[in-house]
C-alpha cells in the first residue's frame, strides 16, 4: 500500500478548499496566489541546481547525454525540455534525450500504468544506449515513482552520473541520485493535481539548467542565442537581428555575412567584429570552444 497522506504533493490545501465556490476571477488570483510558492520553491533550491547543472555540462562537454526520464506530467515536461534544444541553441539528441514511461504515445494519451514498471525504464535506457558516459536526470513530482528509480539505480549500476527532481522533502528518489533537487512547493490548489505547481517548478527547473549548461557551452553571447538555427522566415530575421545587435553592423551587411557564413550566425559576428574571413572565424571559435567572448578576448590579448 501506498501511503499518500505522507506525500506533501497529496495532502489538501487548506487555502483552496472552498475553491469551487469562488467566482471566476477570484478563482483565476487564487490558483496565481499558490503559484507564487513555485518562485520560492525553485530558489530555495538554488544550490542543488547549480550543482546539477555543473555535473551535467561536464558530461556534455565530453560528448555525454543529459536523459531525461519521467512518467506523465514529469515525462512530458522533460520531453518538452529536450525538443527545445535543437531550435534554441543547435543542439540535439547527440547532447539531450527525453523520454516518457509508456512511450511517445504516452505524451498524448495518459498510460498511467507505465509509471509502476521498474524494468519497463531498463529496457528505455538501453534502446538509446544509456551508457556512463552519459547523465540521468529522472523527474517525478511525488519523489516515489518505481520507473524513476529503476532508471536511476540501473544508471549508478554502470557507473553514470544521476540527477534527481521531485517536489517533496525527503523524497525517495534523492537516495539513488548524485545531485538530489528538491522544489518543494507544497499542497496543490487541486489536490494530487501535480500538473499543476509541480509541473510548473519542473519546467522553471529544467529551464534553468538546459540553459545554463548551453550558456556555460558557448551557446549564448551576452544573452543572444547565437547557435539559432534559421530554418524558417522567422529565424533567418531572428538570425540578422542577433548579427546586428552583436556586431553593430547594418541589416544589408548582416545579409551578407549570414551568406558568407553559410547561414551561421557565431562566424558572421565573428568575421565583422575583427574583420577577418569566415574560414579565420572558425578556427578561432573551434580553438575556444565556440565561445565569442573568448574568441575576441584572444586576439584583444595578443
Amino acid at each position: 500500500m501506498i501511503d499518500l497522506s505522507k506525500i506533501g504533493t497529496e495532502q489538501q490545501n487548506e487555502n483552496t478548499m472552498k475553491i469551487d465556490q469562488l467566482n471566476t476571477l477570484e478563482m483565476v488570483r487564487l490558483i496565481n496566489q499558490e503559484d507564487q510558492a513555485v518562485i520560492d520553491a525553485v530558489n530555495n533550491a538554488s544550490e542543488s541546481i547549480a550543482n546539477a547543472v555543473d555535473a551535467t555540462y561536464e558530461v556534455i562537454s565530453q560528448g555525454g547525454r543529459l536523459v531525461y526520464i519521467g512518467a506523465g506530467t514529469s515525462g512530458r515536461i522533460g520531453v518538452l525540455d529536450a525538443s527545445e534544444w535543437l531550435p534554441t541553441f543547435g543542439v540535439g539528441e547527440e547532447s539531450v534525450v527525453g523520454i516518457i514511461a509508456g512511450g511517445d504515445h504516452a505524451l498524448r494519451h495518459p498510460i498511467e500504468s507505465a509509471e509502476d514498471n521498474e524494468q519497463d525504464v531498463i529496457d528505455d535506457l538501453k534502446a538509446i544506449n544509456f551508457n556512463k558516459d552519459d547523465i540521468l536526470c529522472a523527474l517525478a513530482s511525488s519523489g516515489r515513482t518505481p520507473y524513476c528509480i529503476g532508471g536511476l539505480k540501473y544508471a549508478n549500476d554502470l557507473g553514470a552520473k544521476t540527477i534527481s527532481l521531485a517536489c517533496v522533502a525527503n523524497s525517495e528518489l534523492a537516495n539513488y541520485a548524485d545531485y538530489p533537487i528538491e522544489a518543494v512547493v507544497g499542497q496543490e490548489v487541486v489536490t494530487g493535481s501535480t500538473r499543476m505547481k509541480s509541473g510548473s517548478a519542473q519546467k522553471m527547473v529544467l529551464n534553468i539548467i538546459s540553459t545554463s549548461v548551453m550558456i556555460k557551452s558557448g551557446k549564448v553571447y551576452g544573452n543572444l542565442m547565437v547557435d539559432v538555427k534559421p530554418t524558417n522566415k522567422k529565424l533567418v530575421e531572428r538570425a540578422k537581428g542577433i548579427i546586428m545587435k552583436a556586431s553593430g553592423c547594418s541589416y544589408e551587411r548582416a545579409e551578407e555575412l549570414m551568406e558568407l557564413s553559410q547561414g551561421q550566425v557565431k562566424p558572421s559576428i565573428v568575421m565583422e567584429k575583427l574583420n577577418i574571413d569566415f574560414t579565420t572565424a572558425e578556427a578561432l571559435l573551434a580553438n575556444n570552444h565556440g565561445r565569442i567572448a573568448d574568441a575576441l578576448n584572444t586576439i584583444k590579448d595578443r
